[in-house]
């Protein structure tokens, strides 16, 4: 690339990506096991769809690395927390809950007009920041690890509360998709905030991915798929070319199975995410990775500690 020299230099001498990956090198990237890939499916939003997700993926034989609750763990009561810690526990499978207070569920009109639409999940005022970690704090007793953040602020805060011992060493925090993450730099400034995991948003192309797997040692967490109101994406046959430019990846199967994110899938839903899952399994095969899979002991899934 020979446009912006200037820029392109400046970029170079910071170790920073000078462009997108035209050829998308191979990802040098592992989990610290040396797996290069988890499966990860969302909209566990309560512990009796948790328990039937689950079920339904050991009936098809995948292995779940990590499940994410998206609705806001504020929105569950206290046994159904510790019941879904309990499952996960015992399951070996990583469980991330999202944080409950948000733009959309508050009081305020911006979020809701044309242009507050870009404002997403984040929080309003330094009250909803405190609300937030407080509610981070009572997962923490009850068990949970995982948490997927919505907000650069609470992030930066919920790591200086992890450094400080408020919260234990093996807390994660997930940068979720909401959170607009689209270029390798962005993805820098996450981490260095405190991420454990980004998830992009959901369609950027190979050589852009291979461009923030540069500027990132974090797990990314891709979408296989997307709901109606997420593009309604399939990139089942991308997904062997995610894990070898992005590598270390959480793979999210199944969202296509939803019209739309954050509501109590039914049990059709729950099986059509199933499907899509075992089609991406299938493919990883195809290819030579489906044994590259990560296993229990990685840090990153937010396995709950009872």
């Amino acid at each position: 690339m020979k446009d912006y020299p200037e820029i392109r230099d400046f970029l170079s001498r910071h170790q920073l990506p000078t462009g997108d990956g035209a050829a998308a090198s191979p990802s040098k990237g592992s989990f610290a096991g040396g797996a290069a890939f988890g499966i990860e499916l969302s909209s566990a939003n309560n512990a009796t769809i948790l328990r039937s997700l689950l079920a339904l993926a050991k009936e098809h034989g995948i292995a779940v690395s990590r499940v994410d609750e998206c609705r806001g763990m504020g929105r569950l009561p206290k046994a159904d927390l510790v019941e879904m810690v309990r499952i996960c526990a015992a399951e070996g499978v990583g469980l991330v809950l999202s944080v409950g207070p948000r733009a959309i569920y508050d009081t305020g009109g911006f979020v809701r007009s044309e242009n507050g639409r870009r404002m997403g999940y984040r929080l309003r005022g330094m009250e909803q920041v405190v609300r937030a970690a407080d509610e981070v704090r009572r997962a923490v007793d009850l068990g949970v690890r995982g948490f997927m953040v919505y907000d650069s602020g609470l992030l930066s805060l919920l790591n200086r509360m992890r450094d400080a011992g408020e919260l234990p060493p093996r807390t994660t925090f997930k940068v979720s998709v909401h959170m607009g993450c689209a270029n390798p730099l962005s993805a820098r400034v996450y981490q260095d905030l405190g991420a454990d995991s980004i998830n992009p948003v959901p369609d950027l192309d190979l050589g852009m991915l291979a461009a923030m797997r540069a500027a990132v040692d974090c797990p990314l967490d891709l979408f296989a798929d997307t709901a109606d109101e997420a593009g309604g994406m399939i990139r089942t046959y991308d997904v062997p070319d995610f894990v070898r430019v992005a590598a270390p990846v959480y793979l999210k199967c199944g969202s296509s199975s939803q019209s739309r994110q954050n509501h109590l899938p039914s049990d059709a839903e729950l099986r059509e995410r199933i499907r899509q899952t075992v089609c991406v399994m299938e493919t990883l095969a195809r290819h030579g990775l489906a044994e590259a899979q990560v296993g229990a002991d990685e840090r990153t899934l937010g396995l709950p500690e009872v």
